[in-house]
Order: structure tokens, then C-alpha cells, then sequence
């Protein structure tokens, strides 16, 4: 909606005057696609820093910061606000992604193991048997995430829509549409809008939006409870930012992620196609502006109503909804390689939104696909955040490929597509093939906790303070010769060690002054 209004020649100028909104909304853009090509380097720092929870609390602040922004349009807000927002996304997603693998764990354990009797021994539970839990809380998430596509139109259905011109004015210069068309809407109109929206109309508009991020933010707060318990966040913590920075690059000496990479890449080019490439290329293109949010109307509810088939892999084999979603885009790529809508003609729009809905059902398979499948390959929870990582981050390089390649034919665009869609796919297949001939994966080692204890020592037998030095040699010259001769009674714990700082205080010299 905010990318509508500012392409109206006549809304820039009675509202902005000179300001350059176009240039302002380029740097936009570039700041939201560019900035997070650099997330692999803090994102995994920032979730062990922050912790899982308020790493998601955070990034839907950054989220609701941006969407503030709209109240005062200037160079200054819009553009810093941007380049905050790219940088939390991969964060917000990896630690969604960690969070949600993380619940269905403890949901498993809850369920299973509340009963054991407190005084035997927990039991850990046996690997794998989390995946149907996961199947579940994957499925209702994407459920809920890909109806926010419907959601989100609301505001352009019941309000922005109302100002539009009709697609014979819009259209008008429009030659070609679908897989011959060039960059994105050539020949487009300049205006767009019939009457200008009131201030006062926008201002309704955009508090309504704050409300709900603020709820987002409420939410989170409220309802998610901690990814881990206390002392797993300090052992977490505890292996050393320098290892937590190194981790996400030594995990692609693991087979399984370097044969899931294609399919990460495909994840991040399919949701930019769905958006720019049906959505405007062959949608608005040939039925004009004001059929825009209907189309990702469809997309939406066919995602949302899909994402419950991935249910279908607690009965089917593993590879079953991830190779099907699969095929599902490779069969509708196929059928729009070789469809050019009339621009200004109605008569096909159903297909339009058919195959909106059918894209959807494709990247509701893949996403809830992939999210799965990665909680179970990898449920020690020590190396599920830097997976989830590198799944987005992979994400995000490409959305910024399809963020440069914008000008490009629809045809070039979706021989890419096709291309890195069966790559994905072969790619996938092997690696199962590897996994059920029983290859075993590389995986870097996660180094112990190292509990640095500031302050006074523990007043024990086993100081777990010493230096190897100390253990083995003792103190030195500072430490007095045991007397000679027998000692009444059993010799005291830690006779030999030097007063503590606290007994050195007191001006005692520990139990020997005893």
C-alpha cells in the first residue's frame, strides 16, 4: 500500500513536493533486500546473546518501528527504519524457526515423561520421537503465517481500493503481459489513483496497523514462555562468542546442509515469484491494480488451508510432501512459460487465481517442509539455532538475487526458477539416498561450557577455579608445611589450601586457625 501511494506522480507532488520519494523508496528497498546478506555474521550471536525469546520480542519491535515510520514520511525515518528492518529479519526467522522446534520437544517430554517418579534417573527420549509433534506445530504455524497474506489486503480491500483507477487507465499502455513481458508492469501508468486519500483517512489506517504490532509485540511477551531453562541459556552462552561466530560456517562440512542449500535458495526465489511475478507480472498486468489484493487473497488461503497437508507425512514417507510441493511448482512454471494474458481482458482471470491458489499450496509443502525436516535432522538443541540460520540467511541471498535480477525477462526469470527448482529437487533425493545407505554426516564438535566464576572462591575440596598449575603443584612457597607428629581426630576438608579472600578479610587463616 505505502509503494502505491508513493508511485502516484500526483500524490508526490501534492504531498511531497521535491522531497525525491522515489529515490527515498529505492534506498528503501535496497535496505531491506541488501542488509540482510550479512546476518550470518551477528544473528547467531544476537539469539545466544538475547536468548530465543527475546530475540523474536526485538525483531517485531523493529518491525513495528518501521511501520511507525509512516506517520512521518522523510528521508531520515524511512530509510534508517528500512536498513533496522533487514537486519531483523533472518534473526526474527531463525529464532521463530528455533523456537517453535524447541516447544515441540518440550511438549514431547512433557507428555510423555510427567508422570516418571522424581526419584529415578530422567530418561532422555529416544531420537526422532519428537517428529510428529514437530509435524503438527509446523502445520499450525505456517497455517496462521500464510493466512497473514490475506489478512495483510485488508486495508487495500476496505480502504485504498476505493481510490484506484480501473485497468482501462492504468492498462493503457500495457503491450504484453505474462512470459513476454519485460522487468516488472513496463508501460505502466503514472497515476493511479482517482482522488487523493485524506491525512486524517491514513493516519486511521496506519494506527490500526500499530495496534497490531504492539499486539504482536504483547503476544510474544505474554504468551511464549523460554525457549530453555535457565542454566541450558548459560551453557549456551558459555561456549564462547568466538566458537558461536565460527559454528555457522563449520556446519557446511555437513553433507545434509550442503544438499539442502538448492532447496533454500529455491524457498526464497518462490515466495518473491508468488508476490512479483504472478501477482503483478500476469496479474496485474492483465486485470489491473484493484484485483492485486484479491490475488494474494487466493495465495493466501490456499497457503494457510495447505499447510495442514503437511500432516500428511506422519502417515507417508518423509520425502512425500517436500518433493510434492515440488512438483506442484514445477508443473504451474511450465503452464506460465508458455501463457501471455491479453492485458485488459477478464475473461481468464480464474485462471489467474487458480493459479495463485495452487502456488500457494506448493509453498505451504515447502515451507513446512523444510522447517521440519530440519528439527529433525538436527534436534540437539546446541545447533538448531545456527541451522535455522543458515536456513534463512540462505533465503535472504536469494531474495537480494531476485532484487537484482528485477529487470530482467519473465521468461529468463522463470528458466531460473526451473532450473534451481529441479537442482533442488535432485539434490534433496541424494541426500535421503545417502542418509538410508547410512553415510554418516560431518558435523562440527559444539565446544563444553566454560563457567568463568568472578569473585570468591567456593569453599571446597575440588576448586573448579584452580589453574592447571595450581592443581598440580600446589601453591608453592606460600603454603605452610603440615606439622609433624600425629594430629588428633580425621583430618579436616581442604587443609592444605590457602585462606579464601573472605578468611583473609576476617583476619583468620582458615581452618588451620581452628
Amino acid at each position: 500500500m505505502q509503494l502505491i501511494l508513493h508511485y502516484d506522480e500526483t500524490y508526490r507532488e501534492v504531498k511531497y513536493g521535491n522531497m525525491g520519494l522515489p529515490d527515498i523508496d529505492s534506498k528503501m528497498l535496497m535496505g531491506i533486500n541488501v542488509t540482510p546478506i550479512a546476518a550470518l555474521l551477528y544473528t547467531p550471536v544476537l539469539i545466544r546473546f538475547f536468548g530465543t525469546k527475546w530475540m523474536m520480542f526485538l525483531a517485531v519491535g523493529i518491525y513495528a518501528l518501521f511501520v511507525s515510520t509512516n506517520y512521518w514520511e522523510r528521508y531520515y525515518t524511512l530509510v534508517p527504519s528500512a536498513v533496522a528492518l533487514g537486519m531483523a529479519i533472518v534473526p526474527l526467522w531463525a529464532s521463530m524457526g528455533n523456537y517453535i522446534t524447541r516447544m515441540a520437544q518440550k511438549y514431547h517430554e512433557y507428555s510423555h515423561y510427567k508422570e516418571q517418579d522424581g526419584q529415578e534417573p530422567r530418561q532422555r527420549p529416544p531420537r526422532g520421537s519428537h517428529a510428529p509433534y514437530l509435524l503438527v506445530f509446523q502445520a499450525i504455524f505456517y497455517s496462521f503465517f500464510h493466512l497473514s497474506f490475506a489478512c495483510a489486503q485488508l486495508p487495500m480491500i476496505y480502504f485504498l481500493n476505493h481510490y484506484l483507477y480501473d485497468l482501462n487507465h492504468t492498462l493503457y499502455n500495457v503491450q504484453s503481459c505474462g512470459t513476454n513481458s519485460h522487468g516488472i508492469l513496463s508501460g505502466f501508468n503514472k497515476t493511479v489513483l482517482r482522488t487523493l486519500p485524506r491525512s486524517r483517512n491514513l493516519i486511521v489506517v496506519e494506527s490500526v496497523l500499530m495496534a497490531v504490532a504492539f499486539l504482536a509485540m504483547l503476544l510474544v511477551l505474554g504468551l511464549c514462555g523460554a525457549a530453555y531453562r535457565p542454566t541450558e541459556e548459560i551453557d549456551l552462552r558459555s561456549v564462547g562468542w568466538g566458537n558461536i561466530f565460527q559454528l555457522p560456517f563449520k556446519h557446511v562440512r555437513d553433507y545434509r546442509l550442503r544438499h539442502l542449500v538448492p532447496f533454500f535458495i529455491y524457498s526464497g526465489f518462490e515466495v518473491l515469484f508468488a508476490c512479483t511475478g504472478i501477482a503483478l507480472g500476469y496479474g496485474v498486468c492483465s486485470v489491473g491494480l484493484e484485483r492485486l489484493a484479491y490475488l494474494l487473497v487466493a495465495y493466501g488461503l490456499g497457503a494457510s488451508s495447505a499447510s495442514f497437508l503437511g500432516l500428511l507425512g506422519l502417515w507417508l514417507p518423509r520425502p512425500v510432501p517436500l518433493v510434492a510441493g515440488a512438483g506442484v511448482h514445477l508443473l504451474l512454471t511450465f503452464v506460465l512459460f508458455f501463457w501471455a494474458p491479453m492485458p485488459r481482458v477478464l475473461q481468464h482471470s480464474w485462471i489467474l487465481y487458480v493459479a495463485a491458489a495452487l502456488w500457494g499450496v506448493g509453498s505451504a509443502l515447502n515451507k513446512t517442509g523444510l522447517s521440519t525436516l530440519l528439527g529433525i535432522l538436527y534436534e540437539d538443541k546446541e545447533r538448531q539455532d545456527f541451522i535455522f540460520t543458515i536456513y534463512h540467511w540462505w533465503q535472504a541471498v536469494a531474495i537480494f538475487t531476485v532484487y537484482l535480477g528485477s529487470s530482467l525477462p519473465m521468461k529468463a526469470k522463470l528458466a531460473v526458477l526451473l532450473v534451481t527448482l529441479v537442482a533442488a529437487a535432485v539434490s534433496y533425493l541424494r541426500m535421503e539416498q545417502k542418509l538410508r545407505r547410512g553415510v554418516a554426516p560431518r558435523q562440527p564438535r559444539i565446544p563444553r561450557p566454560q563457567h568463568k566464576v568472578r569473585g570468591y572462591r567456593y569453599l571446597e575440596e575440588d576448586n573448579s577455579d584452580e589453574s592447571d598449575a595450581e592443581g598440580e603443584h600446589g601453591d608453592g612457597a606460600e603454603e605452610e608445611a603440615p606439622p609433624a607428629g600425629p594430629r588428633p581426630g580425621p583430618e579436616p576438608a581442604g587443609l592444605g589450601r590457602r585462606p579464601c579472600p573472605y578468611e583473609q578479610a576476617l583476619g583468620g587463616d582458615g581452618p588451620e586457625e581452628q
